[in-house]
């Protein structure tokens, strides 16, 4: 007798195959290209970002937030799910990251109206945002960076909107209970706040490097 394939079909050919389904253009090739040469996080797999534009579209998204620009690539995203007149607004402490999302931009042909790009860290430019204004939070920078902040990031979304933030799953290491390295710690951190938030419906969905997804209920 053959084995049984492990439940939910979590297996690479299936990765891969959620990542073929997912048709990026070719400006999005060229950012993921851009992206990958850069220091910090890998940009989103196509599977990531396709489940991004379509929690967009869910949502009706009008107003986005996304925490590191990911070289633009989660931005383009992003806008393929957000209504036509939406304003995607990426922050991004990184100038060379900002500066490869504002050439993805271009390339694609964004209209300058529909996306901001903020040089700074979610420190310096939550205060300057306004709380339960967006339809959709996505984060997609080093957890580092933003768990500290992550309170004021969903005081940004309004009810019945989403905070996503990618990347949780990586090596395995969340599940590994040995590991203890400072980006371990703090994607745990993020999943227990948002886990024990009685105003989120969360779950985490095992897509490309994990995608934790989150809505907020009235």
């Amino acid at each position: 007798m053959s084995a049984e394939p492990p439940p939910g079909g979590g297996t690479a050919e299936g990765a891969a195959y959620a990542d073929r389904f997912a048709v990026e253009s070719p400006e999005m090739v060229a950012a993921r290209q851009r992206a990958s040469r850069l220091p910090g996080p890998p940009p989103v797999e196509p599977a990531v970002g396709a489940m991004l534009a379509v929690l967009a579209t869910g949502v009706g998204a009008r107003s986005v937030v996304s925490i590191g620009s990911g070289g633009g690539l989660a931005g383009l995203w992003l806008l393929r799910g957000m209504r036509p007149e939406g304003v995607l607004t990426a922050l991004d402490g990184d100038p060379e990251q900002l500066r490869a999302a504002r050439t993805a931009f271009a390339e694609s042909g964004v209209a300058p109206g529909r996306a901001r790009l903020i040089f700074g860290t979610p420190a310096e430019v939550l205060p300057r945002l306004s709380p339960g204004a967006y339809d959709m939070v996505a984060c997609a920078g080093p957890p580092r960076e933003y768990v500290e902040h992550l309170p004021g990031l969903l005081d940004l979304v309004r009810v019945g909107g989403t905070l996503t933030c990618h990347g949780l799953l990586a090596g395995g290491r969340i599940a590994d209970r040995t590991a203890r390295d400072p980006q371990t710690v703090a994607w745990r951190e993020v999943a227990r706040t948002v886990r024990e938030d009685e105003s989120l419906l969360s779950a985490v969905l095992p897509v490309g490097a994990g995608l934790l997804v989150a809505t907020k209920r009235g």
